[in-house]
């Protein structure tokens, strides 16, 4: 089997400088390290991650948590994570995070508290104080992006600003019956995406000195799903005489089921009904939807920059946005609104 110093001789460097090479910690020229990847892939060599785990007490592995796999917004951020870390020589354990329970505590008090990961990236979830702990005093960094994670840096776009500005579209369309499908738990967790959502959209109705169609305690939540927008808004748009001229959406998988609602219910959009979202989802141009986009892909390369700055591999060749200031703060990342054919003018 080859060894760490047959690659050496065949390259013409010593075995410090090609152990350097082939894990990526410490500087090696450039040429260098070509010549070095060139010996090794002629003899077969393949470095050890264990044993290179011995030596710097790293695994070269993040965890991340995650509460769906097969959303579209979490399936573009986590190849956003998954190509970043490849490309910083690092591989990823996925943990599908359920909402609570024995499999969620398990989950941080032996996967990631116990096996053997160099950080901790959390998409989406809102994380306990204990579940933070449990990270942080292994020494393991550990990020939140989207979701809260109390005392840990946040990335997440400023989901109430993304809503009230969705709103207010509507509102210089001269719509004042405007309703909101917000998302499911809404209502009772006022730190979450669906709760800043839905904080947004009441400000800017406030602002405009309106009331929400059907007043706030009818506002609807639904699950942020084309299935749970396509129910919610057949129960808000059911009754003729109490319909809303124009829809918030909490997501843009909502807006989805609710234009497919509308078109059941035989209701013309946008000339009666117009529609805005949030999340820039890949159908949204498709389905002509008014959306405030935001960039999952990027979000998971900015996390992923955030973590390698974290575990002090410097600037490697990923971008961090954000300063050192910002480790415990919130970075808010990137929106904008895209107007499409889902919204127009208020019907006289």
């Amino acid at each position: 089997m080859p060894a760490i110093g047959d690659v050496a001789r065949l390259a013409g460097v010593s075995k410090a400088t090609a152990s350097r090479a082939l894990t990526g910690r410490g500087y090696v020229a450039d040429e260098t390290r070509r010549r070095v990847e060139a010996a090794a892939a002629r003899i077969g060599y393949i470095a050890s991650p264990d044993a290179a785990s011995l030596v710097t007490g790293r695994t070269k592995n993040v965890g991340v948590v995650i509460p769906f796999v097969n959303r579209w917004f979490f399936g573009e951020v986590l190849e956003g994570i998954e190509r970043s870390l490849l490309s910083a020589g690092y591989d990823l354990t996925l943990y599908n995070l359920a909402q609570s329970g024995p499999h969620r505590d398990r989950v941080f008090d032996f996967f990631l508290a116990r096996k053997r990961v160099d950080a901790v990236i959390a998409v989406g979830v809102d994380l306990t104080e204990r579940e933070v702990e449990v990270i942080t005093r292994r020494s393991k960094p550990i990020i939140a992006l989207g979701g809260t994670a109390p005392g840990a840096p946040r990335l997440a776009i400023d989901d109430r600003a993304a809503a009230s500005l969705a709103t207010e579209h509507l509102l210089k369309l001269g719509h004042v019956r405007i309703a909101h499908l917000a998302g499911a738990g809404s209502g009772a967790a006022a730190r979450s995406v669906q709760g800043l959502r839905r904080a947004g959209f009441l400000q800017a109705m406030d602002v405009a000195e309106l009331a929400p169609a059907g007043g706030i305690d009818d506002v609807i939540e639904a699950e942020m799903s084309l299935p749970g927008g396509y129910a919610a808004a057949l129960q808000l748009l059911g009754h003729p005489g109490d319909r809303p001229t124009a829809i918030f959406a909490a997501s843009d998988e909502i807006a989805f089921g609710a234009m497919r609602a509308a078109e059941r219910l035989g209701i013309p959009m946008p000339t009666e009904l117009s529609i805005v979202g949030i999340d820039g989802h890949e159908y949204a141009e498709l389905f002509g939807l008014t959306t405030v986009e935001q960039y999952p892909g990027e979000q998971g390369r900015i996390a992923v920059a955030r973590v390698m700055r974290m575990l002090g591999e410097g600037p490697s060749a990923l971008e961090d946005p954000g300063g050192a200031e910002s480790d415990v703060e919130w970075t808010p990342l990137a929106t904008r609104l895209v107007v499409r054919s889902s919204t127009t003018a208020a019907p006289r």
